[in-house]
């Protein structure tokens, strides 16, 4: 049996997609894949315990009839952390209760795909990073990286160091058309010069990067007080405006397909947001209606402009979250991830089964 486990650089870079892709590539070559997630990080009640979405998506994706307690032994919430930090959770019991749990969910399976946390850092407080995790069930590594510049490079070899010669390979994913060749004809090669292996790179595509800016507004309860601004455009990140116009406006022109979050009064930080080429959307927060001007502005400009009732902390958090999360909710979601790793990346070499 051959064991995998998905890593990553970062959060909000596909990780969980690629997890439940992989799976499912191997599972339609007719392999019989187990999937665990051993530290459920992304967090939501559901029939009344706090549990992971990601081993939900996976259990449907790929038919498995696991228990939730066997794919998560884990959960790793903000109440486990304060209990660790205490000396109240035994390192050596939580190793054993993953362990226990592994072995039951691969009895029979060809292939066990592990996805790991948001970042290598994860667990430390109880000796189980996904370093740790993947020595204590002998799997190999395949670390998801995005691909920003050059020096990104120096996060993937500080990677690589930490999860030694477990390292199956690193999956780029998400990359723009822009940075591709920057990538494939100095970076990788550069890696791999470092005895870094490279599994391949995955381009970025509209309908896996970010949410939708309908798909925000929904998530936030927010009403859209824009009517003829289409909430079509695909947000990927957030700013925040909390400071002087002339400030902001030099902020806000340095990012790109983001949603800009600030008070509903804060009239000369919704102006220059929207002198911005890179903001897609604005949420304003309080509850408080923007300047007629503003909205005026936004229509012009083709911005929907987002109200919620929240406060601007409570906004961002959520935010945050809903864009943490991406699309990965949905078998389609997976089914054009497998499409792209299929056209991108050794498969065979990743799974180390024959496809």
């Amino acid at each position: 049996m051959n064991t995998v486990l998905v890593t990553s650089t970062d959060d909000g870079i596909g990780k969980t997609a690629i997890a439940v892709a992989l799976a499912r590539t191997a599972q339609q070559a007719g392999h019989d894949v187990g999937y665990m997630k051993p530290k459920g990080t992304r967090l939501l009640s559901a029939t009344g315990k706090t549990r992971d979405e990601d081993p939900m998506l996976a259990r449907e994706v790929l038919d498995l009839d696991a228990e939730m307690h066997e794919m998560e032994p884990i959960v790793y919430s903000p109440t486990f952390v304060q209990e660790a930090v205490r000396g109240r959770e035994d390192p050596e019991e939580l190793r054993e209760r993953v362990v226990e749990s592994f072995e039951d969910l691969a009895d029979g399976t060809d292939l066990m795909v592990l996805e790991g946390s948001d970042d290598l850092a994860t667990g430390g407080i109880v000796d189980l990073t996904d370093v740790d995790v993947a020595e204590a069930v002998d799997a190999r590594v395949v670390l998801i990286s995005g691909y920003e510049d050059a020096g990104t490079a120096d996060d993937v070899l500080a990677a690589a160091e930490t999860i030694g010669d477990r390292l199956a390979g690193v999956l780029f994913n998400g990359v723009r058309d822009s940075e591709f060749d920057e990538l494939t004809d100095a970076v990788m090669p550069f890696l791999e010069g470092r005895g870094v292996p490279v599994l391949g790179a995955v381009p970025r595509v509209q309908e896996l990067a970010g949410v939708t800016v309908d798909e925000l507004a929904r998530s936030l309860g927010a009403d859209v007080l824009t009517a003829d601004a289409s909430t079509d455009a695909h947000v990927e990140r957030f700013t925040v405006g909390a400071m002087s116009g002339n400030a902001a406006l030099e902020q806000f022109r340095r990012t790109r397909d983001a949603v800009m979050i600030t008070g509903g009064d804060r009239s000369e930080i919704q102006t220059a947001a929207l002198e911005a080429s890179g903001i897609r959307a604005l949420v304003l927060t309080g509850g408080f209606r923007p300047a007629s001007a503003v909205l005026g502005r936004a229509e012009e400009e083709g911005v929907p402009v987002l109200l919620v009732q929240s406060d601007t902390r409570t906004t961002i958090d959520r935010v945050e979250d809903v864009l943490g999360s991406g699309r990965t909710r949905d078998s389609a979601t997976v089914e054009r991830m497998q499409e792209l790793l299929t056209e991108s990346i050794d498969l065979e070499n990743a799974l180390s089964v024959d496809l």
